[in-house]
């Protein structure tokens, strides 16, 4: 079995170690992130300049570009065989509700499905490298589960979130839906050194609706939290009312 790695805290960073040793015990794994932090990126393509990737002394590549831009280029150019699974994380951070619109670690498993691979994004809703190294063992049993599944769903990617606890102290998996959160106070207006007036997106308090069934609300309560994505964004209830709206030209 041949598994891609990717990511968007960069090559460097302590989760896609995390993630690659533990597909290490599952499969053959290859290891293709950006170059530096693409946090935010979303499902973006570099189209204005050419990609260098680079060979790093351990057989990986490391990649100027976006996560997305990392997963075509493994499938289209760099991998002598399509990977069996795309595998995109560990994100340092979790990556729940409305946050998979803006997240490179799940644009990257998105990116897998759209190319007719089964992607899997795993964030952990902490920081601390030593933490999210307890979770080993637990994410080698889920990877080797989620990897022995018969028939894939197609045009569908698992977004996986792991509580900020030990891994031996989480309750179990629970299979949810996303969460709903809005920021507030998360622009803050600052002056650049010429006295000029620039913003700075980011931080800010963050409120998140009550609802058992979600993301937020399993992770909170200690466990693994596995979300489905479909890629097709079409909200089907409504294409009868928005027909009988009659626009026309």
């Amino acid at each position: 079995m041949n598994i891609l790695v990717s990511n968007d805290d960069g090559i460097l960073a302590p989760g896609i170690r995390v993630l690659a040793n533990a597909c290490r015990e599952v499969g053959n794994v290859t290891v293709v992130a950006p170059d530096r932090e693409q946090s935010g990126t979303s499902h973006s393509l570099t189209l204005h300049r050419p990609l260098r990737p680079a060979r790093t002394h351990d057989g990986a590549f490391q990649v100027d570009g976006t996560p997305t831009d990392c997963v075509l280029l493994a499938v289209g150019a760099l991998l002598p065989e399509r990977p069996d699974f795309v595998f995109s994380g560990i994100n340092h951070g979790p990556n729940m509700g409305e946050d998979v619109l803006y997240s490179g670690t799940v644009s990257a498993a998105m990116e897998a499905v759209a190319l007719g691979i089964p992607g899997i994004a795993l964030s952990f809703a902490g920081r601390d490298p030593e933490l999210m190294s307890s979770y080993h063992v637990t994410l080698v049993r889920l990877i080797r589960q989620i990897t022995s599944i018969g028939s894939f769903p197609a045009e569908t990617l698992l977004n996986i979130n792991l509580p900020k606890i030990p891994a031996d102290e989480v309750k179990g998996v629970r299979v949810t839906k996303l969460g709903s959160r809005f920021f507030s106070g998360s622009i803050t207006p600052m002056k650049d050194p010429w006295g000029r007036e620039v913003f700075w997106i980011g931080g800010g308090d963050v409120t998140w609706t009550v609802d058992q069934d979600s993301d937020q609300a399993a992770v909170k309560e200690g466990y693994i939290s596995v979300t489905p994505l479909h890629m097709d964004l079409t909200n089907y209830r409504l294409i009868e009312t928005v027909g009988s709206w009659a626009l026309e030209l």
